[in-house]
């Protein structure tokens, strides 16, 4: 049964990226080192976060946030700021690649999100999900790495919609404020869930939800841009 927990855990996080990059036709393009690269580029974006944090903020304890507390510290939306420097990320990664806008956002956000699925839920994973007793907690982390890679398709393509040179001047507030949402996204989920007090699934379910949203309304603008231009 440990195996069968295991091949479960391991298909749902695994098996929606792989088939992703079929799907969406990166592998017909021999897009599989350019998403090395785009994974490489997350290593470095995420060491420079962590010194800047330690820097700037030396008591920062990585994911953990208590904005509302005792005491709020008004920091805590400061430090929430620091993954703008994703999007910056995801931009560096789609200047580097030549080709389509949707070519351009794949790239870029399935090699972003599949070094963040392995640096931060391989070893839980294959530790956690082969051991003797079963936890649903390896379920959750697998169905949230899909949505991590909702988040970061969403991410790719604001950042690739709003660096557009001819981008009419009355989408931008709207790309900005999905962008805004995307940044702080994680930062008031995190508070509404201590707010509602969430269990651990309502809490994922919520996620889910919001990014869907996100999804929903940065697909409705994508493809607002793409015809106008088209």
């Amino acid at each position: 049964m440990t195996l069968f927990h295991f091949g479960n855990c391991f298909a749902l996080a695994y098996f929606p990226y792989f088939i992703t990059y079929k799907c969406s036709g990166l592998s017909e393009y021999n897009a599989f080192w350019k998403c090395v690269q785009a994974g490489v580029t997350y290593l470095f974006v995420q060491l420079c976060k962590m010194l800047f944090l330690a820097t700037f903020f030396p008591t920062w304890e990585g994911g953990i946030y208590d904005f509302i507390g005792p005491q709020p510290d008004p920091q805590e939306f400061m430090k929430a700021s620091v993954d703008v420097a994703d999007l910056i990320g995801l931009n560096l990664v789609m200047s580097r690649n030549a080709g389509k806008g949707e070519y351009k956002i794949m790239v870029a956000a399935l090699g972003w999100a599949t070094a963040e699925l392995i640096m931060s839920r391989c070893i839980p994973l294959w530790v956690g999900a082969r051991g003797i007793e079963f936890d649903w907690k390896y379920i959750q982390m697998s169905i949230d790495s899909n949505i991590s890679l909702v988040h970061y398709i969403v991410a790719s393509a604001q950042v690739w919609m709003i660096t557009r040179y001819d981008l009419y001047h009355t989408y931008r507030p709207a790309v900005l404020l999905l962008m805004f949402l995307s940044v702080y996204k994680a930062f008031v989920m995190e508070t509404f869930v201590h707010l509602c007090s969430l269990g651990s699934w309502t809490a994922l379910l919520a996620r889910a939800l919001v990014t869907g949203l996100l999804a929903l309304s940065t697909l409705a603008l994508y493809v607002a841009v793409v015809n106008v231009h088209s």
